[in-house]
């Protein structure tokens, strides 16, 4: 009889531990530049859709996740990237850090989004705006800018908030447009020259592509230097702001997703990354983001319609290339 429950008590334990396994979750751990409070929103349909899958999410600023990247190079603590700015992750493939993956859907989505041999795929884009107080503007009798150069105004001393581009990728697309502007890609120093100027009127730097927006909606200066829905999302928390596209052309950026090389959870990130492009996540950047990568998907409607802003023909590839002798420079001679 004794025999009998042993066998009975082992089998029960036995029981449990299998149904533990069997309850278990895959995780996969997630580095992503996304904005704090569009990650909330995304993740709440993730985990709908992937309620087996513990999704680990480490968000970085764009400059912050590529310099931990590096550091991790031998020994990669992420799965997989989500959102992060194409021009830093074309960066990271002739590293040899990232590995090409297909995932499901991916054909339904526009080619010039998606890299030929799928070693990211483009999710969404975000582009540069002026955030701007009214209500700063009309008490200190400020001229409403319409570009970059109207930012010149020696009456914008100290009342210009904008990205530090090593930390902030919406800084870097920011500096990166203004240059190409201005001839770089030729040679010119004409871009350096007027980024001097403007730096005179430059309150603060900060590692953040939205902060300048929240600060300026604040009250805290008269302009901010940040992107399109961050503006969006101040507005319509009834802050006295109101966009400006930059007249001489707003650049902008494409956020993707990539597979990282050494990954430790390789079948769980393979299972987000397919998540991460599918009709219910792409349905949820479009309430935050101007456009995402798969068609007919509608935007939000606060935002100016994208046939109003003039885009510039930003070079990704010009941008990958150069991106670090751009980003040593500009801290050689604005870093405070």
């Amino acid at each position: 009889m004794k025999r009998k429950w042993t066998v009975l008590v082992i089998s029960f334990v036995m029981g449990l531990f299998l149904a533990g396994v069997g309850l278990a979750k895959e995780k996969v751990t997630v580095y992503t530049s996304l904005e704090t409070d569009e990650i909330v929103k995304y993740l709440e349909v993730a985990r709908k859709d992937l309620p087996d899958l513990e999704i680990d999410i480490i968000r970085l600023s764009t400059g912050e996740l590529g310099a931990r990247m590096l550091a991790e190079k031998d020994n990669p603590q992420a799965d997989c990237i989500w959102g992060w700015a194409v021009t830093n992750m074309e960066q990271f493939i002739p590293l040899n850090m990232l590995e090409p993956y297909k995932p499901k859907g991916v054909e339904k989505l526009e080619k010039r989004f998606v890299h030929p041999e799928y070693y990211y795929v483009g999710i969404d884009m975000y582009i540069a705006a002026f955030c701007v107080n009214t209500k700063v503007m009309k008490e200190k009798d400020l001229p409403m800018p319409k570009g970059w150069n109207d930012l010149l105004n020696p009456k914008f001393k100290g009342l210009i908030a904008m990205p530090n581009p090593v930390a902030s990728g919406t800084g870097f697309l920011q500096v990166s447009s203004i240059l190409q502007m201005y001839g770089a890609k030729e040679g010119k120093e004409d871009g350096w020259e007027f980024l001097k100027k403007l730096d005179k009127n430059i309150g603060q730097y900060i590692k953040s592509g939205s902060r300048p927006a929240k600060m300026t909606a604040q009250g805290e200066f008269a302009v901010g230097c940040s992107f399109d829905f961050v503006v969006a999302e101040q507005k319509k928390l009834g802050f006295p702001v109101e966009f400006v596209f930059p007249i001489e052309g707003a650049g902008y950026e494409i956020e993707a997703n990539a597979l990282m090389k050494g990954a430790k959870n390789p079948k769980a990130a393979k299972r987000f990354l397919d998540w991460a492009i599918s009709e219910n996540a792409m349905k949820e950047y479009a309430k935050f983001k101007y456009g995402v990568t798969l068609p007919g998907i509608p935007t939000r409607p606060d935002l100016p319609k994208l046939s109003e802003i003039k885009l510039y023909p930003m070079d990704f590839a010009w941008q990958a290339k150069n991106r670090d002798a751009i980003l040593k420079k500009w801290e050689s001679l604005f870093l405070r």
